[in-house]
């Protein structure tokens, strides 16, 4: 049976006591720590979170790997510098904004500092966006929600092209680098995760449903363990 890995995305995280936290959700099962970072532009309701210093503040409490995915209209040598100083595994960038020669550089700077590189598609980027990258990126990663519930309380639908989406980016990782993980993200809970199962991702990134998981982060990682191995099992995943 397949092992689909959980990373435990800090986009909803009690950033007050953020070694301990991050610790609790990687000692409970949860394989790679996501650490989100934004600035001014994309992420309007986090706007200026994560960094280097939080990598730093939770790089002594695992060994597991550490993820910087990164909401950004630019990036440069300094911050891959500084990321990868701190103990980052994997920086992790948005593809509408990183396309053609920059990304070129921007690859080579992960790979100089021992780091991986993965590309995002945010809400409503096609997957065309990444027709030439495929072929050279360690993580494709995408973000399902797109439609607000409207609620006041940062709550989102998944798009309807959701699914054949990370379907078609199965096929498009298959066919041009087996070695890239498929990675989905986005409104993702124990108990609505089947359907995105069955599409066969690597990786899904998981925030609210740890971190604000109502009987505590240890629960939120368990559940969602069993949820995707059970459906894992039913789709005869391997």
């Amino acid at each position: 049976m397949k092992h689909i890995k959980i990373a435990a995305g800090l986009a909803h995280v009690n950033y007050g006591n953020i070694a301990a936290t991050v610790k609790t959700a990687m000692d409970a099962g949860a394989d790679y720590v996501h650490s989100d970072a934004a600035d001014m532009h994309d992420l309007k309701n986090m706007q200026l979170m994560g960094g280097h210093q939080i990598i730093e503040a939770i790089r002594p409490v695992t060994d597991k790997p550490i993820e910087c995915h990164f909401y950004t209209n630019d990036c440069d040598r300094l911050f891959i510098e500084k990321i990868a100083a701190a103990g980052c595994n994997m920086l992790i960038l948005p593809a509408e904004k990183f396309i053609g020669a920059p990304l070129a550089y921007i690859m080579n700077y992960c790979h100089e500092f021992g780091m991986k590189i993965g590309l995002t598609l945010g809400c409503y980027t096609p997957l065309c966006f990444v027709d030439e990258s495929i072929y050279d990126i360690d993580r494709l990663q995408i973000v399902i929600h797109g439609v607000s519930k409207t609620d006041g309380k940062d709550n989102w639908d998944w798009r309807r092209s959701s699914i054949d989406l990370i379907r078609r980016a199965r096929k498009e990782i298959n066919d041009k680098n087996p070695e890239c993980e498929l990675a989905v993200d986005g409104g993702l809970r124990w108990n609505n995760m089947e359907p995105v199962v069955e599409c066969d991702p690597d990786v899904v990134i998981l925030s609210s449903a740890i971190f604000k998981e109502p009987d505590g982060i240890v629960a939120g990682v368990q559940k969602c363990r069993k949820a995707l191995d059970d459906a894992a099992e039913k789709f005869g995943l391997k």
